[in-house]
């Protein structure tokens, strides 16, 4: 028994010998394998000083170059060596008035913005107190305004006699979808179908005897004005905007029957207008809605949307509208054209030698109205750049009254203000609105 428990002992003890020796051999030779019960995690299994190096962040992408204005000479006027006598006439004029009166005679207006009634048919103390108050150079009608022949006759006739200064009384008589006469069988005008109809039949006597035809019915209504015809290409097929109110899409075809539409209309006596330069035929939305534009470059435009306005200043228009649309790669930005001086200014009066009369297309269009300026800030950019009529603002007081200010703060002279004006004047004497 003795022995068996001598055994025992002995291998207890051998037992505890070769488990001490394990625990101390074992450690050593598998260094860095003993769990942490933690899952493996490579931040953890880091020495504690150092750190998980940032991600590199992605480079930004280049911005997009913004367009660089086109390379246009600046326009150098040009002094006559004689004025006509239009013009003595106007200079004449210009010596007679106050400021704030010649600021008005940069203003058409609807009859409704003039008196503030919500549709304008007769002619009456409103609209003589109006005017005798807000003296503005003119007045543009719409289908709301024209019942019948004999109401407008009286209306136009009546407006005129009210005035101290010959009124334009202007109209949007293109043929075709805008009529704003002829579509009215009261109004005892000739209707006449879209513009593109002739342009594709080439029938240039047909658009001369439109013209004229056009021209003669107006006059004898009492409008003194036609805002037509539309000079446009249409180079957009998409473009609903224009249309088939563009004569067409060959530059050569639209030229010939802008100058035919423009003779006729002169041999009438009555002035129109090429509308809406540089070329609204190639924008990519409707300005009465919101802000459109053109992608189309200045050599683009110079090899076909600039023939049709070529063509009808060489036949004698006397006015020009500039569109409300942007033309980036003409103007090196996203603003409406009517207040680039290198459109209004260095391309239609200096490239194109343009010296009459140049009007903006309706300023209460959401390209303008709804694009953040407001009715003081677009009539003082449009005269910057060279306008000489404003057409509807979208408030009269506020942009007569900013136009006001920024001749007081030398934003814009008074000499400014008597070109434009010089130049109205001068129209509404060769076309002898004053009888």
């Amino acid at each position: 028994m003795e022995s068996w428990f001598k055994i025992f002992l002995v291998c207890v003890l051998a037992f505890c010998v070769l488990m001490g020796a394990f625990c101390i051999i074992w450690p050593l030779t598998h260094q860095g394998e003993i769990s942490t019960g933690i899952p493996d995690d490579p931040v953890i299994a880091q020495p504690p000083d150092s750190q998980t190096p940032e991600p590199e962040p992605e480079p930004e992408p280049d911005p997009e170059p913004e367009p660089e204005p086109a390379d246009v000479p600046a326009y150098q006027p040009v002094q006559p060596t004689e004025l006509t006598a239009e013009e003595r006439r106007a200079q004449a004029m210009l010596r007679t008035m106050e400021l704030e009166e010649k600021v008005y005679q940069l203003f058409i207006v609807t009859p409704e913005a003039l008196t503030g009634v919500d549709a304008a048919t007769i002619a009456g103390e409103a609209t003589q107190e109006a005017l005798e108050e807000k003296p503005v150079g003119g007045l543009v009608y719409f289908a709301r305004n024209l019942l019948n022949r004999d109401q407008a006759q009286a209306m136009l006739e009546t407006t005129q006699s009210y005035s101290k200064k010959p009124l334009l009384l202007a109209v949007d008589e293109e043929g075709g979808v805008v009529s704003r006469v002829g579509s009215n069988p009261d109004m005892g005008a000739t209707s006449f179908s879209n513009m593109a109809d002739y342009g594709d039949r080439g029938d240039t006597q047909a658009v001369r005897e439109m013209g004229e035809t056009i021209g003669q019915e107006l006059l004898e209504l009492g409008f003194n004005l036609d805002f037509a015809p539309v000079a446009d290409v249409l180079t957009n097929s998409d473009n609903t905007a224009i249309g088939r109110r563009a004569f067409s899409s060959d530059p050569k075809v639209a030229a010939d029957m802008v100058r035919a539409m423009v003779e006729g209309m002169e041999a009438a006596g009555c002035p129109s207008t090429l509308k809406h330069f540089p070329g609204h035929g190639g924008t990519d939305g409707d300005t009465h809605d919101g802000p459109a534009a053109t992608s189309r470059s200045l050599d683009d435009m110079r090899a076909c949307e600039f023939l049709p306005f070529q063509a009808g200043i060489a036949a004698g228009a006397p006015l020009v509208m500039v569109g409300n649309f942007s033309a980036p790669l003409l103007t090196g930005n996203d603003e409406p054209v009517c207040f680039s001086r290198v459109v209004t200014t260095d391309l239609l009066r200096g490239e194109l030698g343009f010296q009459g009369v140049i009007v903006t297309d309706a300023l209460e269009m959401r390209s303008v109205s709804g694009s953040n300026y407001d009715s003081a800030e677009a009539a003082i950019k449009a005269l910057e750049a060279g306008v000489d009529l404003l057409l509807m603002p979208e408030d009269l007081d506020q942009a007569v009254a900013g136009v006001l200010a920024a001749i007081e703060d030398g934003t814009l002279s008074e000499a400014r203000i008597d070109e434009s004006v010089g130049r109205v004047l001068a129209l509404k004497y060769k076309y002898k609105m004053n009888q």
